[in-house]
This record gives C-alpha cells, structure tokens and sequence, in this order.
C-alpha cells in the first residue's frame, strides 16, 4: 500500500492529509544530510582542537627534538667559527708573514651571498628566524673553509718556490728554549727598567745564564761584530732578502764579520753587556730596515700550542732587562 504522509495547510481543514511531490521529498532527504555533514564537521573540528590525540603529541615532540637540535647547531656553528677565525689570524699574521705573502683580505673572507630572497623559502618554517640564522652560519662557514683550503694552496706553492728563500729567513729562536721558560719580555711598548719611562722595546729578551750558546736563526753573513751604545757587545747578520737580525747584551763572539752562517750555528755567548740590569740575550728582528716582532719568526721551533703560549708570555710582558 503506498504511504501517505500528512500535511498543514491553512486553506484547508486542520489534518487534511495531502501527498508530497517527488521534487519536496528530495529536498527533504537533502536538508537531513546536510545537517547531517555540518553537525559532523562541527563535532570532528571541536574534537581536533580541543582533544589531543597521541599523533598530535607525537608531532610537538618531534617538534621540540628539532627546535633542540637546530639551538645546539647553531652553537657548534660558533664554536666552530671561532675555530676558523683563529686559523684566519694565523694564517695572515703568522703564515703569511714568514713567506712575504699579503694577508687575505676582510671583504674576500667576510664576503655574503647575493640575491635578497635566498631564505625566503625558509620564512614560513615554524621558528623561521633561528632556522635562518642557523642556515647562514653553515653558508658563511663554508665559504671560510673554501676561502682557507685556497689560502693554504697558494702558501704551499709559494713555499715551494722559496725554499732558497726560507733558508735566508729568520725561523728559529736564538737559544734553546724548547720549554719557553726562558722567554722574558716581548715586542712592544714596555717600561724602560734603568730609566723608568716608557719605551718601545725593538725586540725579544731571552733570560738565561752567563756563556749560554746564541744561534744564528737563519743562513746569512756576519756583517758586524762590535760595541754598540746601549746594546753592549752586538752581533749583525744580513741574511738577504731584506732579513737583518741583532743579538745583543753578549759575553763573547765565536765568529768574524764577513763569515757566512747557516740556520742553527752558533755565533755568540750571552752576556749582561751594556745596559742591561741582568744576563740574558735582546734578539731582533729587522725586515727591509724595519723592526718586527721577532715572534713571527720562529714557526720551526713551534708548533700552534707553543705559539700561542710564547705569545701569551710575550704579550704579558714578563720581565724587562734592557
């Protein structure tokens, strides 16, 4: 029997009973699976923001084990951009020196990327700033290093060319001083110990006992054995090049001007001659008629650690005895 459903009408009696069309029964059907769908959407949207599912937990963990990570990067970035700016130091005021080599310049090793959207695609990641910063401490490095590998060539070629000319260039230390306990003053601005007034001191003084063995610190010719005022008894050696070194303050000679020298002989006995308040060895260092700081010049007798120590004796000026 087919069904029939019943229907208000005002212009009719109440409970007149009347047939649904075809077309009114399908609007029905689709109003009920439109509420059906929006009252789903609701409780699924309400249950996702307000319940946390093991999935979501899963991910803010995940999350916070990359945000970890990432901070601990970027500090090992800085420890080791520090790493490579002492090697940068190294190479230009240590390296280079001793091979007569123009230091690399701060626009070549500090120089960015082009382009200003290089990170854009970065800014959207959650964390976008440290991602990004990060992301640049990795570009910079690596360009360092790059910079640095290309560095270290041309030194190698460029010791290779002159290895005439490293044998005529002041290496080692004047006497033996392996342990660095004899190391006393350095280069630089000191307070002069008779007259008490600063000064600047044109060398380094080696504290030692009376008759100690002074070398000569590279293949050169003695040009002058003889009284200096101030110095006391002076020994000279042009080592070509542009290379003359002085050792001063000594007891005694074991060589005659124009006898020619190689690295590691020895020429002299220390002394305590001139003005000097105590027996030891005043070494200089002279380049092209300028003094220089003779600590540059001793890259045969130390390696990294010793420089850094003899540097930081020297640098904390010690005792001064001329």
């Amino acid at each position: 029997m087919r069904k029939i459903y019943s229907l208000f009408n005002r212009d009719t009696e109440p409970g007149n009973r009347a047939r649904y069309g075809l077309a009114q029964r399908f609007l029905l059907l689709l109003r009920r699976v439109l509420l059906f769908f929006v009252f789903g959407g609701l409780s699924f949207l309400f249950f996702y923001l307000m319940v946390e599912t093991p999935s979501m937990r899963e991910l803010q963990e995940e999350n916070s084990k990359l945000l970890s990570q990432y901070k601990i990067l970027s500090q090992r970035l800085d420890d080791a951009m520090e790493v490579m700016q002492n090697m940068q130091e190294r190479d230009d005021n240590m390296y280079r020196v001793v091979l007569n080599a123009e230091p690399v310049s701060n626009e070549v090793r500090n120089a960015g990327y082009g382009g200003t959207n290089r990170y854009d695609e970065l800014m959207n990641m959650d964390n976008s700033q440290l991602v990004v910063q990060t992301t640049q401490k990795m570009d910079m490095l690596a360009k360092q290093i790059y910079i640095q590998i290309k560095s270290f060539d041309e030194l190698v070629k460029l010791s290779r060319e002159q290895e005439e000319y490293l044998r005529h260039m002041p290496a080692i230390q004047p006497i033996s001083n392996r342990d660095l306990k004899r190391t006393a003053s350095g280069y630089g601005r000191r307070i002069d110990p008779v007259y008490k007034v600063p000064k600047f001191h044109n060398g380094m003084d080696f504290s030692c006992d009376m008759r100690t063995p002074v070398y000569a610190t590279a293949d050169g010719k003695v040009v002058s054995t003889k009284w200096k005022q101030g110095y006391g008894w002076t020994l000279e050696i042009d080592h070509g090049y542009g290379y003359v070194t002085r050792y001063a303050h000594l007891h005694s000679f074991t060589v005659r001007p124009g006898r020619n020298v190689v690295r590691g002989e020895q020429i002299a006995l220390s002394g305590n001659s001139g003005k000097s308040t105590g027996p030891h060895l005043h070494y200089e260092v002279i380049v092209k008629g300028r003094h220089v700081n003779p600590i540059n010049y001793y890259f045969m007798d130390l390696d990294a650690d010793g420089y850094d120590e003899m540097l930081r004796m020297a640098e904390n000026h010690g005792k001064v005895f001329d």
